[in-house]
């Protein structure tokens, strides 16, 4: 995990307090990591905190003795929602991990359709206020993951439904401002991710991805090696 947060000279540590490709560098609003190990669990373990990511100890601590196949991580600057726990990324739904760079505007005129077309076991498992923590629940429920096992096909036929709708709830309520959705979905198995933004945003967000067959970070320099074609490596970041 540190060749992912802590070693790169772009590590997301360095990119809490510096990012470059924002109008604002600093996202000192929560941060949150997740990874699986299928040796002792389905599900992912998950740390987050509201705490800035270069002054948590505890991330410090633990990122330098974790390794997995499948780790993700999110630096917040907060648009919708307070700084709280319950608003930091990334939200977890049984083995289902979601992550969002990005702002729903006019989420708060939307919310009540939205949440009225949740079922009762998605209603309430929503815990806090965020337009992604919402979005993720659509997309559940879309899913049926609270019923069904999810595989990549479903997820990515639900997927383009669940911005359809949020589409439809703005116009239902009037809201003419600009959605713009980096989006981030594994089962640690799986990994779908996607760039959506309306026409009148303007610059979006970046989102870049590099594949490969190993990850290797030396020297401050993180890298995709191409090398045994029996092993692929995919890097997705935002």
């Amino acid at each position: 995990m540190s060749k992912l947060l802590q070693e790169p000279e772009n590590s997301l540590i360095n990119q809490s307090h510096h990012s470059r490709e924002r109008d604002e560098p600093l996202n000192g609003d929560g941060f949150g990591v997740g990874w699986y190990n299928r040796d002792v669990h389905r599900e992912p373990a998950a740390l987050r905190s509201v705490r800035p990511a270069w002054n948590d100890r505890n991330l410090g601590g633990i990122a330098p003795k974790v390794r997995s196949d499948c780790i993700v991580a999110h630096i917040r600057a907060a648009t919708r929602g307070e700084v709280t726990e319950q608003n930091c990324h990334p939200f977890q739904f049984n083995e289902l991990i979601m992550m969002h760079n990005g702002t729903v505007k006019g989420f708060t005129r939307m919310k009540r359709i939205l949440r009225q077309q949740l079922s009762d076991d998605l209603y309430d498992w929503v815990r806090g206020s965020t337009d992604s923590e919402h979005f993720f629940a659509l997309f559940l429920e879309n899913l049926q993951a609270h019923k069904e096992e999810v595989t990549l096909a479903k997820a990515a036929k639900a997927l383009p439904k669940t911005i359809a709708q949020i589409e439809e709830m703005k116009t239902q309520v009037g809201v003419d401002d600009p959605v713009t959705l980096n989006l981030a979905f594994t089962n640690g198995d799986w990994l779908l991710s996607c760039k959506y933004a309306t026409p009148s945003t303007g610059t979006p967000n970046t989102l870049y991805f590099s594949q490969g067959t190993r990850y290797e970070c030396e020297d401050g320099v993180c890298r995709m090696v191409q090398s045994d074609p029996s092993e692929r490596a995919v890097l997705v970041v935002s």
